[in-house]
């Protein structure tokens, strides 16, 4: 194809494709991809979204046509095909969240990125993959990642497509609270892990940009039941309602204090709240007897940074008379603030040893010094804790990485 031609074709294909997505199915998402790779000239598509642990690739099921009445996939194709995140060219493209192309040159993989965090893949295939072919590819994997984003609000098809197994009824509570795993700006990003993602019982996270501000929250409720899970939900709930009421990190912490002996009495809660100023580097937050966060600054840890008294945990009401007091550091360009629940360090090999806090830390610097982005990071870190433990986590472990990167 002339390249003017194909350049000329670019625009048209993907307004073509945006138009339609409106009142498409999620079923019918795949095949409309395929459709414009086909009017670009590749030979097809085929996406695939990453399960909650991030340890496999799951196909989108594809009709042959966006149309109604169009055919039904074979049962074959209906069923999950995956690929696994390690070990395959898929994969790599996944977490290098880089277009990784077969050795014949035929194949693309190409990254789904939803802002900076990621979501899966596309394979791509035609007779040339030259680079302005793989922008075109890169343009609609963008396009497709968004169009997914949209839709996976209000359609079961996208969310179980993310799921190698069913969640407990806990777990499904808690993920219906959470934000995305990563987000970001030019400033900073936030990336968060949570395991065992598809039995999780009283962690939860949140993170949010508002207003030059890096709001991180991580929550720890006692116990591994639906009660645990309804506390962290809660505790979520009261973050985001008084956050968003102008409130401060100690009207937060009063405000989970007072819910909790509202309305699930006896359950303790341990928790970090947090605020990063983007542009100045001021690091506020609020520890309510939870594990200190750890700074990372130049490839190491400084032991203690952030280490301040012990204050009490929510759900004695004791807050709500003393609201816990606010601490504040100033960082530096390129620092990063590692959160974590107890239930990471505190993780047993079957010989009794601790995963411990120098592991953690260790295991996050040394995956960042290799080039692996911080989303990849807190994915090789989660490994390392599933084979420290015989691949089985008796307690929730929750991991946020905040980094600092603030433009010229």
């Amino acid at each position: 194809m002339d390249r003017h031609r194909h350049e000329d074709l670019t625009g048209p294909v993907l307004g073509w494709v945006l138009e339609r997505s409106h009142d498409a199915s999620a079923r019918q998402i795949p095949a409309l991809i395929d459709q414009a790779a086909r009017r670009l000239g590749l030979a097809g598509t085929r996406l695939y979204l990453a399960d909650l642990r991030q340890v496999r690739l799951l196909a989108l099921p594809q009709l042959a046509a966006p149309r109604p009445g169009a055919a039904e996939a074979s049962e074959a194709d209906r069923r999950a095909e995956g690929l696994d995140v390690d070990g395959s060219l898929a994969g790599l493209a996944y977490r290098s969240q880089r277009t990784q192309v077969s050795r014949d040159g035929t194949t693309a993989w190409v990254p789904m990125i939803d802002g900076i965090g990621r979501l899966g893949v596309m394979r791509a295939t035609g007779p040339v993959l030259d680079e302005p072919v793989l922008e075109d590819c890169r343009a609609l994997a963008a396009l497709a990642t968004l169009i997914v984003v949209s839709k996976s609000t209000h359609n079961d098809l996208l969310v179980e497509r993310t799921r190698s197994r069913p969640v407990t009824l806990q777990a499904e509570l808690v993920w219906g609270f959470l934000p995305p795993r990563t987000i970001g700006t030019s400033q900073a990003t936030s990336t968060a892990l949570l395991e065992p993602a598809y039995d999780i019982g009283g962690d939860a996270f949140d993170h949010n940009f508002s207003d030059g501000l890096l709001h991180v929250t991580l929550l720890d409720a006692m116990g591994h039941d639906l009660a645990s899970g309804g506390a962290s939900a809660a505790g979520l709930a009261a973050c985001r309602s008084t956050r968003r009421s102008g409130g401060t990190l100690s009207d937060i912490a009063v405000t989970i204090d007072r819910t909790l002996r509202e309305w699930i009495p006896d359950r303790l809660m341990t928790g970090i709240l947090a605020n990063l100023d983007t542009e100045h580097g001021e690091f506020t937050w609020v520890n309510c007897g939870h594990p200190p966060p750890l700074l990372i600054r130049a490839g190491r840890v400084l032991p203690g940074f952030l280490e301040r008294p012990a204050q009490l945990p929510w759900g004695l009401a004791f807050h709500e008379q003393d609201p816990p007091r606010q601490d504040q550091v100033r960082l530096q360009p390129g620092d990063r603030v590692l959160c974590y629940s107890d239930g990471v360090i505190e993780a047993r090999s079957a010989s009794g040893e601790l995963f411990g806090e120098e592991r953690l830390a260790d295991t996050v610097i040394r995956s960042m010094a290799s080039g692996a982005t911080a989303p990849e990071a807190l994915r090789r870190l989660v490994l390392d804790l599933l084979t420290h433990q015989d691949q089985r986590l008796y307690d929730d472990a929750t991991i946020v990485l905040s980094e600092w990167h603030p433009t010229a």
